[in-house]
């Protein structure tokens, strides 16, 4: 082993060690100090005793023959720190001149002074440690299992300290100097990387026996399950990329490596597994959003079976909705909505009973109530003038129903909501219009209509309730005997007219009424009658209404057309004309024109 501080001692000088750094002491040159044999005379050497004769005095140019070699360390220098109480500062930097002479106060020669303290300077020694750690040698790891790398581009071909190489390698292979570092442990290098991940750590070295194009298509070969012996011209194609040889089959040019056979019964169950899956997506997600929003459930199809739902009068298409779920005609209500939105004639929707399906979709149900066919109710239109008798069996035959369900509940007036100012009689109180007999509409329901219309129309017009009884007989006489709406107000004239002077009203209207009869003649019999109805006895307004007056006679009799009229008759039923006079001659005249009528209509 050799001495470290032999091989890199510098050639320049020593230089004095700071502190026990395991460097050697500098070896002591004589010759380096020896006189020069030019050196003649001269002044005394700085220091010495001029006494001295024991050598010739020295002259100018005479070199010192003083101690120049290796020095003793001061006590000081040891400590390695300024801080030491014996030791001061002052006393290492002592290279300044005493204070009694102007000569330095060390030797020329002596080594120099420390660096200035610093960080380092702060650190002691372990007070705890017996001494100094023993100095480091480089000793193998493990002794005799050298570690030899192959030689590459200049740089050392074996490990430092290893053996070199043997003679079968490259001959570009060569060995450095032996120098004693550590031997690593093959299997042990990457624990004394310092934490650091060494780049291909990793990576597998293939062997060298597979190196090269043919190794690596040999084991490319093997991998793709063929026999490289077994491949033939035909079997091989030149790969650009790589420039290599490769087999066609069963290489795959896009993987690099060969492709399996798939077995079919696999493969068809794979594709059963992924429709298996897409139909459970599906119908997992169909129930999460009916859990999550139950207003999106919905029937499919047209429905199957028959029930009947009612529309009542101002309802919504929500309201209708929530109709047709509780019949469980539909699934919910949004989807009846959303169809009816985008319809503009689902507005036209009215009040009724419908035939509906079970089980339809929302569309479905929404279409089947815009049919005009879907919807179960009689409509009857009542016109006016009718009497009560003849309003009832009018129903009686648009609805189909028997006409002694509507007689029986005329009877009961009580229960039909009719007025007190009506004193019990029913005629004049049957509103007409047209109305709508569902199937589930009894008879009183549909009475208690009519008679809840004509009250309102009364209230409409400000008629109060003590003349409301009044004001209906004499529109029921206006109605009975104008020919047209615009005769209207001239009769209700004739009516006040007479019944200010007390005249009999003399109306054959009355009188049929009151015999029961229909038609605009009388005999003499019937005007014989006693009825109170009867106004060819009796002055006045009869006691009530004889039919159903409409709307303009009532508003007829509430304002009559200004005149002086006392008569009128019509002259000809089939155009209604009549004719209106204020004497007794012009009437006469009017009725010999009604007569002329009669002859040429016999049937009349």
């Amino acid at each position: 082993m050799t001495d470290v501080g032999g091989r890199h001692s510098s050639p320049e000088g020593p230089f004095p060690p700071r502190g026990d750094l395991g460097f050697g002491v500098p070896r002591y040159e004589p010759s380096r100090y020896e006189v020069p044999p030019y050196v003649t005379g001269g002044f005394g050497a700085v220091g010495r005793d001029t006494a001295d004769t024991s050598r010739p005095a020295p002259r100018v140019l005479d070199r010192y023959d003083d101690q120049t070699g290796p020095l003793v360390e001061p006590d000081w220098w040891s400590y390695g720190s300024s801080d030491h109480p014996d030791h001061p500062l002052s006393a290492r930097h002592s290279g300044g001149w005493d204070d009694d002479a102007d000569l330095p106060s060390s030797h020329p020669s002596a080594p120099l002074p420390p660096r200035p303290a610093g960080v380092w300077d702060k650190l002691h020694a372990r007070q705890d440690a017996d001494g100094d750690d023993d100095r480091t040698v480089a000793q193998p790891l493990l002794p005799g299992s050298p570690l030899d790398t192959a030689a590459h581009r200049e740089q050392t071909s074996g490990p430092v300290g290893g053996s070199h190489s043997s003679d079968d390698e490259d001959d570009d292979r060569h060995d450095d100097a032996a120098t004693d570092a550590h031997l690593l442990d093959d299997s042990s290098w990457e624990d004394r990387t310092g934490g650091l991940e060494v780049i291909g750590a990793h990576v597998e070295e293939e062997p060298r026996g597979r190196r090269g194009r043919r190794g690596r298509r040999s084991g490319r070969h093997e991998a793709a399950g063929v026999d490289p012996a077994d491949l033939d011209e035909d079997s091989l194609v030149h790969d650009e990329e790589s420039g290599e040889v490769i087999p066609v089959k069963p290489y795959d040019r896009r993987t690099g490596r060969g492709r399996r056979r798939r077995n079919p019964v696999a493969i068809v169950l794979s594709l059963l597994v992924l429709a298996g899956l897409v139909v459970g997506i599906v119908l997992g997600g169909q129930k999460l959003i009916e859990l999550v929003n139950p207003m999106a459930k919905d029937y499919t199809g047209q429905g199957s079976g028959d029930i009947s739902i009612r529309v009542q009068d101002g309802d919504t298409l929500s309201d209708i909705g929530r109709t047709l779920v509780d019949a469980d005609v539909i699934a919910s209500v949004g989807p009846f909505v959303d169809a009816a939105e985008e319809n503009a004639a689902s507005v036209g929707i009215q009040p009724g009973v419908y035939s509906m399906r079970l089980q339809m979709s929302g569309r479905a149900a929404l279409e089947q109530l815009l049919d005009p066919a879907a919807r179960l109710l009689s409509r009857v239109t009542l016109p006016e003038g009718l009497t009560v008798e003849r309003t009832l069996a009018r129903i009686a035959e648009e609805t189909g129903r028997p006409i002694e369900e509507f007689q029986a509940a005329a009877a009961d007036t009580a229960s039909l909501g009719l007025p007190a100012y009506a004193n019990g009689q029913l005629e004049g109180f049957l509103f007409p219009a047209t109305y709508d007999v569902e199937p589930d509409t009894t008879a009183t329901d549909l009475l208690s209509q009519m008679v809840a219309r004509g009250t309102e129309v009364l209230a409409g017009l400000g008629i109060p309730e003590a003349d409301r009884l009044t004001v209906v007989t004499k529109a029921s006489l206006v109605q009975a005997e104008a020919g047209s709406v615009e005769d209207m107000g001239k009769v209700a004239r004739v009516l006040e007219n007479r019944i200010a002077d007390g005249m009999a009203l003399q109306l054959d209207t009355t009188v049929n009424y009151a015999n029961g009869k229909g038609g605009i003649t009388t005999t003499p019999e019937d005007r014989a009658n006693p009825s109170p109805y009867n106004t060819y006895l009796y002055p006045g307004l009869p006691p009530g209404a004889i039919n159903n007056p409409g709307e303009d006679a009532l508003r007829a009799v509430l304002a009559p057309t200004p005149g002086d009229w006392r008569f009128f008759v019509v002259v000809d039923p089939d155009t209604g004309d009549t004719r209106f006079a204020a004497t007794k001659a012009e009437h006469d005249a009017n009725v010999e024109l009604f007569r002329q009528w009669l002859r040429e209509n016999p049937e009349g």
